[in-house]
């Protein structure tokens, strides 16, 4: 989620069943992209919990020539990668009080037997520009309630930044010695560590941006080796954001670039990478713009997530992704 890009461009079981009143997401072929057709979502962010996959996402709600309308976050789950069920809005972005809008980017984690939901949000007056929050809920489907009363990250925090909305799009992950990380940025990435409570920062904040790096982090860990992923940008030869990523051999670095791993989500300026592996199989979720509700197409604030197989080299690197309207459903 940006703003800076998009208006160059305008000028150029813990409850793991489905509770009462969930339903199926319906498509066409289980399992084809985007796997949400009856509401337009973005910035998806996976977390497995026991044999169930759980989808967190935002609303995309922009009429007309919005941009941006984003006042909820939502969850999906599924058993089989195919079939999707619904739940009720876990949160809206003014649940944090200090918050007055902007449902952006977000991920949950579990710790500690609870869930914690780190947010970015707009920041009232006291603290402008944009933040992260972290709330907790003793489910994954919520509801979650604002864990701190304030923010866990603020503008202020970064000061080398170079605009007021460097402070969205948080990926959280846990290390194999039980250390919890959050990442973050907007044109600069950052890194910190959080204290086991899970709602602050312990330590410093370390900036890590690697090339081309313009949103949308997102970490994971297979074998010995950390992945970096994230929105990329070569402003000299693209106009929408691709997905690039960086590996290292520690949490802290060094990050070595490894270069693109898909290019742009189709009609769509903005791309959001979600990875993860359940039930022996690596996937990786995005968004693109090719999707139509009634007589709503896809546009810059109406958005659709989409899901494709992911697969690694011998080495460790990643196979390059293909985005496809089969996703999926079609065989591996």
């Amino acid at each position: 989620m940006r703003l800076g890009l998009v208006t160059l461009a305008l000028v150029a079981a813990l409850s793991v069943g489905a509770p009462a009143g969930a339903r199926e997401t319906k498509g066409a072929e289980p399992g084809s992209n985007p796997i949400v057709r009856d509401k337009f979502t973005a910035d998806p962010a996976p977390l497995v919990v026991g044999d169930r996959l759980f989808l967190y996402v935002g609303h995309d709600e922009a009429q007309r020539d919005e941009m941006f309308n984003m006042r909820e976050w939502l969850v999906y789950s599924t058993t089989d990668m195919k079939h999707w069920t619904s739940y009720p809005p876990i949160m809206k972005a003014t649940d944090f009080k200090w918050a007055k809008k902007d449902a952006w980017a977000s991920q949950a984690i579990e710790k500690n037997g609870k869930f914690y939901f780190y947010a970015a949000v707009e920041h009232d007056s006291t603290h402008p520009g944009k933040a992260i929050g972290v709330a907790v809920s003793d489910k994954p489907t919520g509801p979650f309630v604002d864990a701190r009363g304030s923010a866990l990250i603020t503008n202020q925090m970064t000061p080398k930044g170079t605009h007021s909305w460097e402070d969205i799009d948080p990926t959280v992950f846990t290390d194999d010695d039980g250390t919890t990380w959050i990442a973050w940025g907007n044109r600069q990435a950052y890194i910190a560590k959080l204290k086991p409570n899970m709602i602050e920062i312990d330590g410093p904040i370390t900036e890590i941006t690697p090339p081309h790096f313009e949103e949308g982090p997102w970490l994971h860990k297979r074998g010995e080796l950390y992945y970096l992923t994230y929105a990329s940008l070569d402003r000299s030869t693209q106009r929408d954001e691709h997905v690039s990523y960086a590996t290292a051999p520690a949490i802290t670095g060094p990050w070595t670039y490894r270069g693109l791993l898909t290019g742009s989500g189709k009609y769509s300026f903005t791309i959001h990478p979600g990875i993860v592996e359940f039930k022996g199989a690596w996937y990786i979720f995005l968004h693109n713009a090719d999707l139509a509700i009634g007589d709503q197409s896809g546009a810059i604030g109406r958005r659709a997530v989409t899901v494709e197989r992911l697969h690694y080299n011998a080495d460790g690197t990643l196979k390059p992704v293909v985005q496809t309207r089969a996703g999926v459903s079609a065989r591996p």
